[in-house]
């Protein structure tokens, strides 16, 4: 990563009747996000424990590339469905390299 980028951590948690929409949701964002201007990283993960349960890793060049990401089309219109298919809040969380 480099020190000038920012990196982010969103985790989703399903509920659980709706594991698989959300799922197909998600996998959705991966190409045009990563076409996105600023996006150097942006990987979907899914917990080997708990299958309902999603997170993202991302690297963005800055954080105005992160907020234009929030206000493209397919970032909204998840935005928009995330409260029929969340079990909890979405957490995202931003980081800057240490070391």
């Amino acid at each position: 990563m480099d020190p000038k980028s920012l990196g982010v951590v969103a985790r989703l948690k399903a509920r659980p009747d709706k594991v698989a929409e959300l799922c197909s949701l998600l996998f959705g964002l991966l190409a045009p996000t990563r076409d996105e201007p600023g996006c150097i990283r942006y990987e979907m993960l899914v917990n080997r424990e708990d299958p309902m349960e999603f997170t993202f890793i991302e690297e963005w060049q800055n954080e105005p590339a992160l907020e234009a990401h929030f206000r493209t089309d397919h970032i909204r219109q998840a935005l928009a469905r995330f409260p029929d298919l969340l079990a909890e809040e979405l957490d995202v969380r931003r980081y800057s390299l240490v070391g």
